[in-house]
């Protein structure tokens, strides 16, 4: 019986719950008045009705002073002491407004020992409620629940404690925290270990604990490095929880734990954006975004979007996509009741007409260029329709664009446009210089390019394919042992392009401080454990998943460069530096380039190589033509043809 009376409590609403608490402690404050004066006079059958102000009165402040201090915000089973501590300030304050009520008025008339008597029975009448409920229905550890740790000791934490006992599947064993006046103490029943003490942590593992829950939402981002350095290395799975008012509230569950975020691997704190440079070419102008359906383009869109643009055109040749960018943005724009004008195009950047129609129908202030073939190996193979996309399409869009008075072009480029091995990174720093060819011959329009490294999500990027492969129990793919490369999360990376935007003086090649290169094989290590699982190679033979090398591909560079040159200056912003780099006059590139389009069209793969080498400075490309159609109708072997 008493189980089923667990359950059906247990299976209640949170407002049905708080509900019955809210009425059981309505009846409470006046019986515990009641008694009280029964106490005093030595009679249950008295006159209350001089009594009758204070029956309203006290339950009135004792209320108060509960909600005040948020006694009604959590269940009765998810308490701790915490929560007997407001009943027992609840209770103080009701017993001196009663005081007050004996000195000032002729309400009552009783002795001053009333008080006492009365916050006396009002705190064991009110706490012990809760104490005896608590007894019959806080959860207990079954046979099936796993053993965790929560990291922070504060107030989150502790009511995390209760919420995860509640769950049924975890079970608490103890708390990490970094203050030193908490380590030993046992709060919630238990102990508050120092993570710093290595041999407590293996002890810890050794009895099967392997989840950490970290509850410090406001430890920064170098903060959550140094505590994931402490736990890493015994392949503790670590999560992050919801915000505990979510949870409470009912609007998160407790099974929507967090995966440690890819960006607390890097270490590096983001540098709050300068609001007059995100502003200053967005706010009241019509922007063109093209390539929007991208992982970098729909983060441009959203950003445009709060920022205060009053037309958004989306453009890009992805049928699903731009159906999909349009229904994301939607959202915000209703949510936060933005004024703002959304235009989605299907199109290309590589047909002149269509871009044409585009800027002379739309005035278009600003363009943000992200319309790109990116992908290194594809476009190695396919080495044609990157250097018409990502070339060609940028000459013809910047050419519409100055004809028809954009006032800022903006273009993402990328850090493999610096001594390119591969076609992709050649064709982006061709154009690099288209603009800086058309920045020369003048024009209202200011022409800039942002150069950056890989972000963190983006669609065909190493950590969702990390993630992917961990999920299906590895091996997990690095093409070489020492390969690195530079990581920014795409919201820090779209909001630095915006803000060098802002600062362009026409011709710029801004280069964003990505921090420290990362070691993709040290990328994967910490992926593996820090999903509580190890790394199976010659020092763990019996580790869960295994890092197998593959070789690098086509095109592929063990490290990435962000300068071509030395000569780099500073600006306005800490992460953005101004590169000064060469440019060709806008005649003599044309005279390349249309040798270049003759040579594409013939498919003269060895001419477009000569011309790219000719064109790109530092391009140094692989041996073997890898070019699909190319090599099979000229029998010429590829690499990367075989799938392993």
């Amino acid at each position: 019986m008493l189980a089923r009376f667990n359950a059906a409590v247990a299976a209640l609403p949170f407002k049905a719950k708080r509900g019955l608490t809210f009425i059981g402690d309505l009846l409470l404050i006046p019986f515990s008045l009641w008694l009280a004066l029964s106490l005093q006079s030595g009679t249950l059958f008295m006159d209350f009705r001089q009594a009758a102000g204070a029956f309203f009165l006290l339950p009135a402040m004792t209320f108060l002073v509960y909600v005040q201090f948020g006694l009604y915000r959590a269940i009765i089973r998810y308490l701790g002491w915490q929560a007997l501590l407001v009943v027992g300030a609840g209770a103080l304050v009701s017993s001196v407004g009663l005081w007050g009520l004996l000195v000032s008025t002729q309400m009552l008339q009783a002795p001053l020992t009333l008080p006492v008597i009365y916050g006396v029975l009002l705190a064991v009448l009110v706490g012990g409620s809760r104490v005896l409920f608590w007894s019959f229905v806080a959860d207990k550890p079954s046979g099936n629940s796993v053993p965790a740790v929560v990291y922070g000791a504060g107030m989150g934490g502790r009511q995390l404690v209760n919420l995860l006992r509640s769950s049924g599947h975890f079970w608490p064993v103890a708390f990490f925290d970094d203050k030193a006046a908490l380590h030993g103490r046992y709060i919630e029943g238990i102990e508050v270990i120092d993570p710093r003490r290595h041999e407590m942590l293996v002890k810890l593992r050794s009895r099967g604990v392997k989840d950490v829950f970290l509850c410090i939402p406001s430890a920064s981002r170098f903060q959550r490095r140094k505590i994931l350095n402490l736990l890493e290395p015994l392949a503790f799975h670590i999560r992050t929880v919801p915000a505990l008012d979510e949870i409470i509230s009912g609007n998160a569950r407790l099974d929507e734990f967090r995966d440690i975020q890819i960006e607390d691997l890097l270490g590096r704190e983001a540098v709050p954006p300068h609001e007059d440079l995100l502003e200053r070419c967005i706010r009241g102008k019509t922007v063109l975004v093209t390539g929007a359906a991208g992982s970098i383009g729909t983060e441009l869109c959203l950003q445009v979007i709060n920022l205060g643009a009053t037309k958004l055109v989306l453009l890009d040749h992805s049928e699903y996509g731009i159906y999909r960018v349009e229904a994301e943005l939607r959202q915000p724009i209703k949510h936060y009741r933005r004024k703002i004008t959304l235009v989605p195009l299907l199109g290309s950047v590589t047909d002149a007409v269509r871009m044409e129609n585009v800027f002379a129908t739309y005035a278009i202030d600003t363009v943000y260029h992200a319309a790109a073939y990116k992908h290194v190996p594809l476009v190695e193979h396919n080495p044609l329709e990157g250097l018409k996309v990502n070339a060609f399409g940028t000459y013809i869009t910047a050419d519409s664009a100055r004809r028809h008075g954009v006032k800022d072009f903006v273009l993402i480029s990328t850090d493999k446009a610096v001594r390119p091995t591969n076609v992709m990174g050649a064709s982006k720093r061709l154009a690099e210089m288209v603009l800086q060819a058309m920045q020369l011959e003048g024009g209202q329009t200011v022409f800039s390019m942002v150069r950056f490294g890989n972000v963190l999500g983006s669609s065909g990027s190493v950590v969702p394919l990390f993630h992917d492969q961990i999920l299906r129990g590895g091996p997990l793919t690095v093409t070489h042992p020492e390969i690195t490369r530079f990581f920014m999360t795409i919201p820090e990376a779209v909001q630095l392009v915006i803000q060098a935007g802002a600062m362009a003086e026409g011709g710029d090649v801004f280069v964003l401080d990505m921090g420290e290169p990362v070691k993709i094989a040290d990328l994967a290590r910490h992926m593996i454990r820090l999903s509580g699982l190890e790394v199976c190679d010659d020092e763990h033979p019996d580790g869960e998943i295994e890092i197998v090398y593959t070789g690098l591909r086509p095109g592929e560079k063990l490290y990435e460069e962000l300068m071509i040159g030395e000569d780099v200056s500073g600006t306005e912003h800490p992460k953005i530096m101004r590169a000064m780099e060469e440019m060709l006059p806008m005649l003599e590139l044309m005279k390349r380039l249309d040798v270049l389009r003759t040579a594409m069209e013939k498919g003269d793969q060895p001419g477009i190589r000569s011309i790219l080498l000719e064109c790109v400075k530092g391009y140094k490309p692989g041996e073997v033509f890898d070019d699909h159609v190319w090599a099979e109708r000229n029998a010429v072997p590829i690499t990367g043809m075989t799938v392993h």
